[in-house]
């Protein structure tokens, strides 16, 4: 009875350790797959747990070392317990098999199965698990210092440096695939507007910006009733001022500031030039993140891009680059919109001067981004050539008939899917 008795409190004690073991096994796997940016952010919105999880994975060394000495301790004694059951049951020739039986155990149900469970619910396991880890590495910590200590030595001498101050942090590639994978809880048009942000860095002013031959402006050498007229009918509340070629700007003119002349009827083009404001400037290629800076520090929304040669390429508003970022922010037509008419047969005649960044976000496109700027310049430099009216091409799919044509310019084109191609002979970017 005695040995029944103490045979079976044996086997409730190797229970109890086989329990330890999947703790301690799951709890490891648990806190190395939390996610740390939700552990900050629920530590710092005061959750208990998340607080002590976060502080106890500042220093992993000493937390795989408390867990690592508890796990071993208990796998030793479960070892030595089934030893001893073992020859109590069947002699020393029963060691062998009562060994094999305790590794399977071990197997599934203390390492592979618990930290399965660990790795598809950490936040349920872990936080927990942070409760009793903390004040446990408080009592063991001779141990487990003593224990670092030599880790760390070993790692020393093999040219390995223990950085305990790492904090996490995330590339813009990493954080953009972030984002791009948190579909299921960000709405779409809010993870639009994340990318678009992370891609400011991408983004120069050159791909969004309204290009000098579409610049609406004041030309001083023009008649004033000319003059008069742009103002009159301008969509826009800022014009540019310049004297006989858009290079020659002589400043900014907020329209607000001369409506009252406007419409008493004495603006002249000396009244004009004393509201004048100072003109700002970029030069081409800048970032729009970097652009950005500049709005908020000259305390203006509008600028001018210049190359090397300081001739203007083009101007930017603070709208285009909030455009760029939130999308369009009404459905009234807007001068920055490119011009694209939907056709009966699904085609679309789109104005080539249109930018191609702009029609890729505006017709959920895919034309190419990294060369020319509008469609235009992405056309001309496939053929290399200004084409004839009737010239068809195809461009990532897309076949473009060119419909109108300037003297140095593509003025229209027809655009439509590749499942929409003519069957009249087609020009692709690899015959050229």
């Amino acid at each position: 009875m005695n040995d029944d008795a103490s045979l079976g409190l044996s086997f409730g004690l190797l229970i109890v350790l086989l329990i330890l073991s999947a703790f301690f096994a799951s709890t490891e796997t648990a806190l190395v797959s939390l996610n740390r940016y939700r552990l900050r952010h629920r530590a710092r919105a005061g959750y208990r747990p998340a607080q002590l999880a976060e502080k106890l994975l500042e220093r992993p060394d000493r937390l795989m070392g408390l867990i690592l000495l508890g796990n071993n301790i208990v796998n030793i004694w479960a070892a030595a317990l089934v030893t001893v059951i073992s020859i109590r049951i069947g002699g020393e020739s029963a060691i062998f098999i009562g060994t094999m039986i305790l590794t399977v155990v071990l197997l599934i149900f203390v390492e592979v199965a618990p930290k399965t469970i660990a790795a598809l619910h950490p936040s349920r396991l872990a936080l927990p698990a942070a409760i009793i880890y903390y004040p446990l590495l408080k009592i063991a910590y001779p141990f487990v210092w003593l224990i670092n200590l030599m880790a760390n030595s070993l790692l020393w001498v093999l040219g390995v440096r223990v950085d305990h101050g790492r904090k996490d942090s995330l590339s813009t590639a990493e954080l953009r695939s972030v984002v791009g994978e948190s579909s299921p809880l960000l709405p779409k048009r809010y993870k639009r507007m994340l990318l678009s942000i992370l891609d400011l860095d991408d983004i120069t002013v050159d791909d969004i910006m309204v290009p000098r031959q579409d610049i609406v402006g004041i030309d001083l050498d023009e008649p004033w009733e000319a003059n008069l007229s742009i103002i009159q009918d301008s969509r826009y509340t800022r014009l540019p001022v310049f004297r006989g070629d858009i290079d020659n700007v002589e400043g900014l003119i907020r329209l607000k500031s001369i409506y009252p002349d406007l419409i008493e009827g004495s603006l002249t083009a000396q009244s004009l030039l004393k509201h004048l404001q100072e003109a700002n400037f970029v030069p081409e290629g800048t970032p729009l993140n970097k652009q950005l800076v500049n709005f908020q520090s000259v305390n203006e929304r509008f600028s001018f891009i210049v190359d090397e040669y300081g001739d203007v390429q083009g101007l930017i508003t603070s709208e285009d680059l909030v455009r760029e970022i939130v999308g369009e922010l009404s459905t009234d037509p807007s001068p920055t919109i490119p011009e694209v008419d939907q056709q009966d047969d699904g085609c679309f005649i789109v104005d080539a001067g249109a930018n191609v960044r702009q029609l890729n976000s505006l017709m959920n496109w895919e034309l190419p981004t990294n060369g020319p700027k509008t469609l235009n310049g992405l056309i001309i430099e496939l053929l290399e050539t200004i084409p004839t009216i009737g010239t068809n091409i195809t461009i990532a799919d897309y076949s473009i008939e060119i419909i109108e044509t300037a003297e140095h310019s593509i003025r229209k084109v027809k655009v439509s899917a590749s499942d929409m191609l003519q069957q009249s002979k087609t020009l692709s970017a690899e015959d050229i």
